[in-house]
């Protein structure tokens, strides 16, 4: 079930966090191949935090109108 937009938090974090919680290390360092089940979960290593930068969004329609044109050709 989703929740709808009037009920959203506006002032959710938009940035990345430079913490990760304990299940996140673990899960990034399986994927590192440094952590095996088994081992004990205090003391873990550092992670290095994978900072995630949020671009504009490309303009597509501008692209398709282009395409078409190039196809038909303009009428004067």
């Amino acid at each position: 079930m989703t929740i709808d937009k009037s009920l959203k938090r506006k002032n959710t974090l938009s940035r990345s966090r430079n913490v990760l919680k304990r299940g996140e290390r673990l899960l990034q360092l399986k994927g590192e191949e440094k952590w095996k089940d088994g081992q004990p979960v205090l003391g873990l290593p550092k992670t290095r935090v994978i900072k995630l930068t949020v671009g504009k969004k490309k303009k597509v329609a501008k692209k398709e109108d282009d395409a078409a044109d190039k196809k038909g050709g303009k009428k004067k």
